[in-house]
């Protein structure tokens, strides 16, 4: 059948393996892990013996593109649904080896027992019971090896197995072997469509509905790709992300993968192999986003995928230079990305804000602009390392308190890039910060943004940044800082608790766990606290500093307590609040901390 933008046709699924084995197919996550279950494989393979429909693969055409000396060179079809049950028939039937979650190679054993009238019960993953059961085919792939022999095959099962009748087994290995011809649909999508319709046409026949992301497209082309090095770099993509994860997997790497291991990119991220920090810990989005962003000045991945192919803009059609051209950028663009130096010191900047965890950080596309940042200015020799660094803090809590890239972050971040292109960074941040962050924004915007009970709002977020990046103590410690509860997890403090705001008619979640209602406190302390209403305890410290006997943490100064207090925005007249003043306390409490954010802001 044939459309406009696709043609279907019917594969057998030996055909298709061969199609795999020739590359003709190309199957990108063969070099990623398999996050399929086990039983997922058997119910594939049970379905499939008793002619259940499997759904369709679809393939997407790489384009044809037109080589230096004028020619044409034919494009592969890239496999973008169905990776995982094409990756299940190859572990199950061909006896492929696959990668595990782990990244570690294996195969996975389906057994069969031909004899069993219960349908349920006919296939297995193999364990040590198939291989002492004589009843069992302990693996498959056995059946459909070239050199198989029935008779053969049938002789030794009855000897085995001798109340077995014949015919009935003849019949289910029959049955069995008959899968490789087992017919499934191939929808071809036309390389002519852009990767918006091709994401449509995905959800419409996908009955998961699962959306394709742009960076799928990208590492299904550069998995493809041989002639420029593609699949390497999809390899340095796919291993970075998993050490940032799991730096122990170097080893893994290096023991069994001697070709990445021999390659440029293996010494430059071995330093990963030490590294314990999580702030930033990228998948495969993150590092084609921040690579392509900053080598090409363009927002929008799918620009890199028509790139890759070789498309001319500006004659739509595809030309090898520009493939290559852009398989070279974007290496350099990933090798920049993963350069020790570089990621490192960009890592020290986010901390040096105060983001010095990963549960303060609610947005990878802000990191992701930041990085990107970080790298271009990293090319500008008129701009000192300092300079860059107090540059990246600042916009970094410049674009986390207005969610500059929340929103449509593609259409705002190739805006971004182009204006920086032609205005420079200095004049176009100013304008930026001119247009964002008004007289308005720090006195009544952020004031309404931090009524929440979203712990991690970006506000709230910046907020407790700010008290780290002011080595604030918490409250009512005179020496443990804030920073250091927020590193351990320490306790958030509700300064009106909620039992007694309950017990006292303020039932509303949204209201009692207000962020404004938030401090962080030691551990005993606020345990010992427990529902005494704000005025009781507060007042109990503030005794403890005419007696010297501490009750509740370790302050016995006044003046130590009223900057304590000062640093943590909780209103003067605390002393005298009741359940009644409540509202007029989240008020106050939201005005304080939005100076207290303004003011660090301007300090960075």
């Amino acid at each position: 059948m044939q459309g406009e933008n696709y043609s279907v046709s019917q594969y057998s699924i030996s055909a298709i393996l061969g199609f795999i084995e020739a590359e003709f197919f190309v199957v990108p996550e063969i070099q990623r892990p398999f996050v399929w279950k086990r039983s997922q494989v058997r119910d594939l393979v049970d379905s499939l013996y008793n002619g259940y429909p499997t759904g369709y693969l679809i393939t997407w055409k790489n384009p044809d593109i037109k080589t230096k000396q004028g020619g044409s060179s034919a494009g592969k079809k890239i496999l973008i649904d169905g990776q995982q049950r094409i990756t299940a028939l190859m572990a199950a039937i061909s006896g492929r080896e696959v990668l595990n979650n782990n990244f570690e190679q294996g195969r996975i054993f389906i057994a069969f027992n031909p004899m069993e009238e219960d349908s349920t019960a006919r296939f297995a993953v193999q364990d040590a019971s198939h291989l002492k059961n004589k009843k069992w085919i302990p693996d498959i792939s056995v059946l459909f090896k070239p050199d198989f022999n029935n008779r053969a095959f049938e002789d030794q099962y009855k000897a085995d197995n001798p109340e077995t009748d014949i015919h009935v087994l003849s019949k289910a290995i029959e049955k069995m072997r008959s899968i490789a011809y087992r017919q499934i649909g191939v929808i071809e999508l036309d390389h002519k469509l852009q990767i918006d319709e091709v994401t449509e046409i995905f959800i419409r026949i996908n009955s998961q509905g699962t959306r394709l992301s742009q960076s799928d497209f990208v590492m299904s082309k550069i998995a493809a790709d041989e002639k420029y090095g593609g699949n390497m770099l999809r390899k340095a993509i796919d291993y970075f992300c998993h050490m940032a994860v799991k730096p122990e997997f170097y080893s893994t790497i290096s023991s069994r993968d001697k070709e990445f291991m021999e390659s440029e990119y293996a010494n430059k991220m071995k330093w990963l192999r030490n590294d314990r920090e999580d702030i930033y810990d990228p998948d495969y989005n993150d590092m084609i986003r921040v690579s392509f962003m900053h080598q090409f000045g363009r927002g929008r991945l799918a620009d890199l995928v028509g790139l890759l192919s070789g498309r001319d803009f500006a004659t739509r059609d595809y030309k090898e230079e520009i493939a290559e051209k852009s398989y070279d950028q974007l290496k350099i663009g990933v090798m920049n990305y993963i350069n020790e130096f570089s990621f490192t010191n960009f890592i020290l900047a986010i901390k040096s804000a105060g983001f010095i965890s990963s549960k303060l950080l609610n947005s990878k596309m802000t990191l992701n602009f930041a990085y990107t940042l970080y790298l271009l200015l990293m090319e500008d020799k008129n701009i000192s390392n300092v300079q860059i660094k107090r540059i990246i803090m600042k916009w970094f809590v410049l674009s986390t308190l207005t969610s500059r890239y929340i929103g449509s972050p593609e259409s705002v971040m190739d805006r971004d890039l182009r204006s920086i292109k032609e205005k420079g960074f200095a004049a176009f941040s100013a304008e930026v910060e001119a247009a964002t962050l008004s007289d308005n924004f720090w006195d009544v915007a952020l004031v309404q943004n931090l009524e929440t009970s979203a712990i991690n709002s970006p506000y709230f977020n910046t907020y407790i940044s700010a008290q780290v990046y002011g080595n604030d103590c918490a409250l009512f410690t005179n020496g443990s800082k804030v920073r250091d509860l927020v590193a351990l997890m320490g306790d958030v403090h509700h300064v009106f608790p909620i039992e007694y705001l309950k017990s006292n008619g303020v039932k509303d979640k949204v209201k009692y766990n207000q962020v404004a209602n938030l401090v962080y406190i030691d551990t005993q302390v606020n345990i010992s606290i427990g529902k005494k209403p704000p005025g009781e305890y507060f007042n109990t410290v503030l005794n403890q500093c005419e007696t010297g006997t501490p009750i509740w943490g370790n302050i016995l100064n006044k003046d130590v307590l009223k900057q304590n207090i000062r640093v943590n925005c909780i209103p003067e007249n605390i002393y005298d609040l009741t359940v009644e003043d409540y509202s007029e306390f989240l008020l106050k409490r939201r005005q304080l901390m939005a100076s207290k954010i303004k003011e660090y802001y301007r300090a960075l």
